[in-house]
């Protein structure tokens, strides 16, 4: 009795079977998954990322992983290097403070073009968030909640800038430096000061004064970088 063929990636690292992905369907998702463990240091770097161990986990042939392996590689987060294959990149101090620097000029533009584009109340929630709300999550200590609170305005500044090519620069800064900014913030003292700096940019921007938001946002990165410069042992 013949014995049944099995799909390309039919098993998992663990032996598990999984059913194959549609044809084309499946890069998106690996692309996703392998860019968050990245970007959260879930894989740190330094990290060899196998295809055939990649493979045998998504469940895809090794040209599907390729092909995600190759997205990671534009947004700078892998390098392909000739008989090591795809590894994780990893930041030294200048090209941190270089990638600070860019950081600075590109979300003060957003910070202005956000002001400019929208009506000022669009910021008052933000405003009372990190006057009140954030102030206790940084007093409590939680981190966490604080961090997600930035994130949210982050996103926000960023759309309502509108302007695509500004938006995808900055999200390729933020997945480089995510886990830097994560670090700084637990710095002590750090997250309070950078709770200030986004109170008065915010409240610039509810005045309408997008000179003035992109000013106090550009100090602010500048005042994190030298963070990142004070204590890069603990940091990178």
């Amino acid at each position: 009795m013949p014995l049944a063929k099995r799909s390309p990636g039919a098993a998992t690292a663990r032996g598990r079977r999984r059913p194959a992905p549609a044809n084309g369907a499946a890069v998106p998702s690996i692309f996703e998954a392998l860019r968050v463990r990245i970007t959260q240091q879930l894989i740190p770097p330094g990290a060899k990322l196998r295809e055939t161990d990649l493979a045998a986990e998504f469940g895809v042939p090794r040209t599907r992983i390729r092909d995600a392996l190759a997205a990671l590689e534009q947004r700078g987060l892998v390098e392909r290097i000739p008989n090591r294959g795809a590894v994780v990149i990893r930041l030294d101090l200048s090209q941190a403070l270089h990638i600070y620097d860019v950081r600075s000029v590109l979300e003060g533009l957003a910070a202005r073009l956000a002001t400019e584009n929208t009506k000022r109340e669009k910021w008052k929630p933000f405003l009372d968030r990190f006057e009140k709300h954030n102030k206790r999550l940084i007093e409590h200590g939680d981190l966490d909640a604080y961090i997600d609170e930035y994130e949210r305005l982050r996103r926000a500044i960023n759309e309502a800038a509108a302007n695509p090519v500004l938006s995808q620069m900055l999200d390729t800064m933020h997945e480089k430096t995510q886990v830097l900014i994560r670090r700084i913030i637990i710095l002590p003292g750090r997250a309070e000061i950078g709770r200030t700096q986004h109170v008065a940019m915010l409240r610039a921007m509810c005045q309408g004064d997008g000179a003035e938001a992109e000013r106090v946002r550009r100090t602010g990165l500048k005042s994190a970088q030298a963070s990142l410069e004070k204590y890069q042992r603990y940091i990178l």
